[in-house]
């Protein structure tokens, strides 16, 4: 199976290519470049591979939620390659992408959401997957809970992972604590995790065409006004 993926929901651009296992991938901290960089290494990755983009089985893309323009990008790419060669995409979370560098089982996944909030989710890592334990949100760091895990995983610490740990002066580590057995709050989510997940969600049946795929921003209004951005920030 060949499958290209991007990742571009935060700073981080990134892209990877996954051929039946293997995973080549460009990744760079590089705010406000995405779009600049992003396909230039995908056909990178492709030509270092040799590999036509019509050999592609699919392309993958990290789905959000994260910054809206990076949301907004990633699908934007993946649709329009997908159109382009009539193939199928597979949408993958990106706080799932971010949760795969966590040593689990338990992960809990967070991005700095700006505005004095965070996107969370936790995760359990099961055989090269990341499985949700409850949804995805977006929320004040003090108001983050940890889901409910598998009854086998009882007493298990959890491992904290992402920007969202250092964001408002690390009040998300703070808030939980000493149920968090570790913590690496500058990992990003990466393209080569993305086509992981992606490979696993292919084989399960879940790609779809391109026209279905829908970003996840959370927030209802991605695009604040300058008065509703100061009015949430009195109110915290």
């Amino acid at each position: 199976m060949k499958l290209l993926a991007f990742e571009t929901a935060t700073e981080a651009c990134s892209v990877a290519l996954w051929l039946d296992g293997e995973v080549l991938e460009r990744f760079e901290l590089a705010p406000r470049r995405h779009a600049e960089l992003a396909l230039p290494w995908a056909d990178e990755l492709l030509a270092r591979a040799g590999v036509a983009r019509g050999d592609l089985d699919a392309i993958a893309i990290g789905r959000g939620p994260g910054a809206f323009t990076g949301v907004r990008l990633a699908v934007a790419i993946g649709q329009g390659i997908a159109f382009a060669l009539d193939r199928p995409v597979v949408a993958v979370s990106t706080l799932a992408a971010l949760a795969m560098q966590a040593p689990g089982p338990r992960v809990l996944a967070s991005i700095d959401a700006r505005m004095g909030e965070v996107y969370a989710a936790g995760f359990e890592l099961r055989d090269g997957d990341a499985v949700a334990t409850g949804p995805e949100q977006v929320l004040a760091p003090e108001r983050v809970e940890l889901p409910e895990a598998d009854g086998r995983l009882q007493g298990e610490r959890w491992h904290g992972v992402g920007t969202g740990f250092s964001a408002a002066d690390g009040l998300l580590a703070r808030t939980l604590g000493d149920r968090l057995a570790t913590i690496d709050p500058a990992a990003l989510p990466r393209a080569g995790d993305v086509a992981r997940l992606a490979a696993l969600a292919f084989a399960r049946g879940e790609a779809l065409p391109p026209e279905r795929v829908e970003p996840a921003y959370l927030r209802n209004n991605v695009a604040l006004t300058i008065a509703e951005q100061q009015a949430l920030r009195a109110s915290r």
